[in-house]
């Protein structure tokens, strides 16, 4: 048992899709795709160059430098909530990423999570989600052990629009919640002081572990302009509450240093402090390795019409080292694919759906969709998720799904309570689990597949991500159902009452599909970041590396005692 019985999984391309086929996938995934590059751009751009001078004509680095110079050399980062407040407007204006970068980074080989105010919008300001988009990277980082690096260049509220972000359980108060927690849980928060810091912005670097402060940098409850509106006294904010105040008076930071770049060398050297990584233990004597199947093809093996099929397993292998993969359960359930293969050298648990059609064990002979998920598929994620859980394994969860079996004997058969085996099991667990929607995300099916109301550490989407309740043309056949016939057929003889109708089903049918936009969910926090699917097996190393880079937080057994090996022996030979 000690030995994980990994085989290969997938075939080279040519085997299974035509080059033709191939090309005209990856055709209609790059035209996509060159849309995300542009919309990144324009995010990464904040309010533009005029602004980014501003920053520099105070000696002042931008914040995207600032993490430029912060990360080591050379090495990717992975931002997460880029299109947050994507194509809302605030009055007359924009706030490109909520007006804050939140990315994991490596700091001396080590991943961390750095938290940015993006002082070329609206001097680092919070906006409307601003606050959100904090504690989720605050919530990453605490359940993953890493440490956080603040960036801390905020002027506080964006006050125009204070009402939507100050009150509320989310609201700007709850980031020094999380702050309380990360320390509580005894997680470094290093935080770097560079300009304004006033009210919220003030209080966010405080509870950090360590505080540099630059020379134009100051932390203050109330800022000059009001103290001279309330108590008609002259000072400027360094006045109040710049370094001399803080490292030599109040104590509230520990070092004062002269400038951005200094700032930062200092706090990558506190990071270099903390114990190394622990992958390097839990690879078991593993090494690293790419995939067998190059995983840059993965643009090229969904089709364009979402309708249409392609093959779970070819995917698990662009994502695996080597293309090695152990599939457990595999003649049950057979809507489901779970199993475990390493990525980057570490044990990780994949759990993907199939599409296309299965036999239906139910009724011998018959077929049935997949994509869809009934009674022993449920069971079987369960139990999967239940043995990783209890192993220690991190869990990628694929979505490619429709929803539940539905009618007369999927109510018999006891669906709704098997999905509440699997909900309360997810809802539950303590182990890692990250969730990339690969391309349908529909019903009750999103939720039990370890969607984001089940709170994945991260949930990814991809440019042709469609979350909804249902598909466009059916919830508008739903909403003028009293309209048609048994064949979904205006019943109507009235040519404008006809028309009427069909006119209110297209306009149905294109604001849910509209609805369906991966921007759209990742402009309301509905998901985490938008990535290319040949970016997959890149974030998804990363996201392995940071699950096993601390120790002695959670229980990751040794292969040799797993559960899973209890639960193949109990499966063996089934048919």
């Amino acid at each position: 048992m000690a030995k994980v019985p990994l085989t290969p999984i997938g075939n080279p391309r040519a085997q299974f899709l035509d080059a033709a086929s191939f090309a005209k996938n990856r055709s209609a995934m790059g035209a996509l795709e060159r849309v995300l590059d542009e919309r990144r751009a324009a995010v990464a751009a904040g309010w533009g160059a005029n602004y980014a001078e501003r920053v520099h004509a105070k000696g002042k680095l931008t914040a995207r430098e600032r993490l430029e110079r912060l990360k080591d050399p050379g090495s990717p980062t992975y931002e997460v909530g880029t299109f947050v407040n994507h194509g809302r407007r605030f009055g007359k204006l924009e706030s490109p990423a909520a007006g804050v970068i939140t990315a994991f980074a490596r700091v001396h080989g080590k991943w961390t999570m750095v938290i940015a105010n993006d002082n070329t919008v609206a001097s680092g300001s919070w906006w409307p989600l601003t606050p959100e988009k904090i504690e989720r990277a605050q919530t990453m980082a605490l359940r993953l052990r890493l440490p956080v690096i603040y960036l801390v260049d905020c002027s506080g509220l964006y006050l125009p629009e204070q009402s939507r972000s100050f009150p509320g359980r989310t609201g700007a108060g709850h980031i020094f919640k999380k702050n309380a927690d990360l320390s509580a849980a005894g997680v470094p928060q290093i935080a770097g002081v560079f300009g304004d810091c006033i009210a919220g912005g003030g209080y966010m670097p405080i509870i950090s572990d360590r505080v540099y402060m630059t020379e134009q940098a100051y932390m203050v409850i109330a800022g000059a302009a009001l103290i001279k509106g309330a108590k008609s006294q002259h000072l400027s904010s360094l006045d109040i509450g710049g370094p001399e105040v803080h490292v030599h008076q109040s104590g509230c930071a520990d070092v004062r240093v002269p400038d951005d770049d200094t700032a930062l060398l200092m706090i990558r050297a506190e990071i270099a402090r903390l114990a190394s990584p622990a992958w390097d233990f839990y690879r078991h004597g593993a090494e690293p390795a790419p995939p067998r199947e190059d995983a840059s093809e993965l643009d090229g093996l969904f089709p364009e019409n979402h309708r249409m099929t392609y093959t779970a397993e070819e995917v698990i292998a662009r994502l695996v080292d080597r293309g090695l993969f152990w599939e457990l359960c595999p003649e049950r359930g057979r809507e489901t694919i779970v199993g475990v293969g390493r990525v980057g050298g570490l044990y990780m648990g994949f759990v993907a759906n199939r599409q296309g059609l299965i036999d239906d064990v139910e009724h011998r002979g018959a077929k049935k969709p997949a994509g869809i998920l009934y009674r022993q598929g449920i069971a079987k994620l369960a139990a999967f998720s239940r043995a990783c859980n209890d192993d220690g394994i991190p869990i990628l969860w694929l979505q490619d799904i429709s929803g539940f079996d539905i009618g007369v004997e999927a109510e018999r058969l006891g669906l709704l309570g098997y999905g509440s085996s699997l909900i309360y099991t997810n809802s539950t667990n303590s182990v890692p689990m990250f969730t990339v929607l690969l391309r349908k995300a529909s019903g009750a099916g999103y939720y039990a597949m370890a969607g984001l109301p089940y709170e994945p550490i991260v949930q990814l989407s991809t440019p042709i991500t469609r979350q909804s309740v249902m598909e466009g043309r059916t919830l508008a056949i739903a909403a003028f159902n009293t309209k048609l016939d048994d064949n979904f057929e205006i019943l109507s003889a009235d040519p404008a009452e006809r028309a009427a109708v069909e006119q209110g089903m297209r306009e149905t049918e294109a604001r849910i599909e509209s609805d369906m936009s991966p921007y759209q969910s990742a402009a309301q926090m509905d998901t985490d970041e938008i990535v290319k699917l040949g970016e997959l097996r890149q974030w998804i190393v990363a996201l392995a590396e940071m699950s096993y880079q601390s120790s002695g937080h959670r229980r990751i057994k040794n292969p040799r005692i797993w559960s899973l090996h209890d639960l193949a022996a109990l499966t063996e030979g089934l048919l």
